[in-house]
């Protein structure tokens, strides 16, 4: 466990800050990088919150979600939840209300074709597309080349990034941005004469830094339309021969080469393993990376702890109580079941922090990318519990010294923001006094890219939903969509 004022592990989270001191040092005036005001990695202002601002992914032929009644999936039938103690209330019925679940299943249909400049195999077939407009999150009204009633999950997810504001607001995560072209520079000891794959190239500018630090050639490979940008952008900067891209899905392309030396990837989603782009980079290393090869990032880890969070939850989640003078709360089980992406002031964060998974990126399994694991939370001061708050870090470990980039709420914001996670329960705490649980985070079974998350606590403290000495152990599901 890793207490949440306790100094941080050699490299984490500090030697990132200088990195990105030393990249900006470097970078032209506004290069893809924005002031104050436009930065979309700054969050909000210290102690402030900001509203989710996830890109969601629909699912192919999914119904609209009922807000209520709707009843989660088969094994989150009922949330369990044994209230006990001096003043305590008998155990009131869980909220279970969940997104709607129907889907239809339809096979077939326009995909588009995986063309390339180096190879690609028979899987890339070319089927006509019928042009229509998708409204997801910054792609609202453009022009697409997927069909939407006839697109898979997949299509939907790769059609997501095919917008170049989503590039924009990644570059200009100045956290990611200049951590990833700082590993990216102090391995140029590596990297030199050597062949480098770029999966999920998105612009190109991974791949175009791998050329600077000394790479012999990259190939770049991006299933979305912001392929045809990347070779665009690449030619214009003088980089067409020396960087090969495939618009296709990684597990379908052809490499004129055996083996690469190194894999560059950010593959990250918000808690860590959400979109599971990482079952791409599984099969990258597995297939063409060389032994003793260099994986960026080689290194991962999701971290937990509380929040006081009162005002938001009451905003958020308990104005459905009472609305205009009607009786709403149907709604809360909605509000209740899906994860929020926020940006979490680090003043509200009230307990220690948990390590619930750390993980070697060159030796980790496909069935490995889930965890379920308990953890022990110790209060640092008397406060409210009403959130538990999940972040992730990757190090670059293999060059001569380790690079870490942190989600934490601690360090500066990214466009990952925190995963919170709100619990049934006000837990009335004082300082050393400890809340036990265990959580599970697991792909969800019809859309890989989706998180289903099993929460579980326990409290014998102060007070639970204001009744002292009353106890709690609680079993609640969400689900990340």
């Amino acid at each position: 466990e890793r207490m949440a004022d306790a100094p941080k592990r050699a490299g984490r989270g500090r030697d990132k800050s200088a990195g990105a001191a030393d990249a900006a040092a470097q970078l032209p005036p506004q290069d893809a990088m924005s002031d104050a005001n436009g930065d979309a990695s700054s969050g909000t202002a210290a102690g402030g919150r900001r509203g989710r601002g996830r890109q969601r992914e629909p699912e192919a032929g999914a119904q609209p979600a009922a807000v209520a009644g709707a009843a989660p999936p088969a094994e989150q039938q009922e949330d369990k939840t044994t209230r006990s103690g001096k003043g305590a209330a008998a155990a009131k019925p869980a909220v279970a209300a969940a997104a709607g679940d129907q889907q239809k299943k339809q096979k077939g249909g326009a995909k588009a074709a995986a063309q390339a400049e180096g190879g690609v195999n028979e899987k890339g077939a070319v089927n006509d597309t019928v042009t229509s407009r998708v409204s997801m999150g910054d792609t609202v009204g453009r022009m697409s080349t997927v069909n939407i009633e006839e697109a898979t999950a997949k299509d939907l997810y790769f059609d997501s990034y095919a917008h170049h504001n989503i590039h924009a607001t990644m570059i200009k995560d100045q956290s990611r941005t200049q951590t990833y072209r700082e590993a990216i520079s102090r391995a140029s000891d590596q990297i030199k004469g050597k062949i480098v794959l770029d999966v999920g190239c998105g612009t190109g500018m991974f791949s175009m830094w791998a050329i600077q630090a000394g790479a012999k050639h990259v190939y770049a490979v991006d299933n979305s339309d912001m392929a045809d940008t990347a070779r665009q952008i690449i030619k214009a900067n003088g980089f067409e021969d020396v960087i090969t891209v495939y618009k296709a899905q990684v597990e379908d392309i052809v490499l004129p080469v055996d083996t690469v030396d190194c894999i560059v990837s950010e593959w990250m989603g918000y808690c860590l393993l959400y979109e599971a782009m990482f079952d791409s980079i599984i099969f990258a290393r597995d297939k063409w990376l060389a032994p003793g090869g260099m994986l960026l990032p080689d290194k991962a880890g999701v971290y937990l702890t509380a929040i006081e969070d009162a005002k938001y939850k009451e905003e958020k989640i308990n104005f459905w109580d009472r609305v205009y003078g009607f009786n709403m709360s149907c709604v809360k089980g909605a509000a209740m079941f899906e994860p929020l992406v926020d940006t979490v002031d680090p003043n509200q964060i009230c307990t220690s922090t948990a390590t619930l998974w750390e993980v070697d990126l060159l030796t980790v399994t496909q069935a490995e990318m889930r965890f379920e694991n308990k953890f022990e939370l110790t209060a640092l001061r008397n406060d409210y519990i009403h959130a538990f708050v999940a972040w992730f870090e990757v190090g670059f470990t293999q060059g001569h010294k380790e690079i870490w980039l942190s989600t934490s709420p601690r360090e500066r914001s990214t466009h990952w923001r925190q995963t919170v996670v709100y619990l049934h329960d006000e837990l009335t705490v004082r300082q050393g006094e400890k809340v036990t649980g265990e959580l599970r985070v697991t792909p969800t079974k019809r859309n890989k890219r989706h998180l289903d998350f099993r929460l579980k606590y326990a409290f014998d403290g102060e007070a639970v939903n204001g009744q002292k000495g009353a106890t709690v152990n609680a079993t609640h599901f969400y689900s990340m969509r």
